[in-house]
């Protein structure tokens, strides 16, 4: 639980120091739920220098850190389109983040770590983390037993 928009972010940060190439994050809550803020944690720890912002109305934006950072936000696509190219980011050396991660199910690797991010209050959030594959199991046994 974090009951500030820091602790957020700091939480996010201290998971996106723990993340390793071709790590996939994807993210899951209601409009106003954190995503984004939370993504510019990880952002934050991958050293990225520009801001992060809601890729919304381009899909995907690309950050240059200690590890690229793809930024995606899939809320506007469709779930029965064909393939579209994510593979190259997703099985590549930098970080995925998936905003609506749902709606292409299909599409994503199925190791990854799946952040859902509920409403608590104004400012406060509970975060849930569901580790998917060995990789994603011991970077979320890591990230709890510090």
């Amino acid at each position: 639980k974090t009951k500030t928009i820091e602790e957020t972010i700091e939480f996010a940060k201290n998971l996106g120091n723990k993340l390793f190439p071709g790590a996939v994050i994807t993210l899951e809550g209601d409009l106003g739920a954190g995503k984004t803020t939370f993504t510019k944690g990880i952002a934050q720890a991958l050293h990225v220098n520009k801001t992060v912002n809601s890729p919304t109305f381009t899909i995907i934006k690309e950050y240059v850190g200690d590890l690229n950072l793809y930024h995606m936000d899939v809320y506007r696509l469709s779930d029965h389109l064909e393939d579209l190219g994510f593979d190259e980011y997703f099985y590549g050396e930098g970080v995925c983040v998936i905003e609506w991660a749902s709606i292409i199910e299909d599409q994503i690797p199925r190791e990854r770590l799946h952040i859902n991010i509920f409403v608590q209050g104004e400012f406060e959030r509970l975060i849930e983390l569901v580790p998917n594959g060995t990789k994603y199991q011991k970077l979320c046994e890591v990230l709890f037993n510090e």
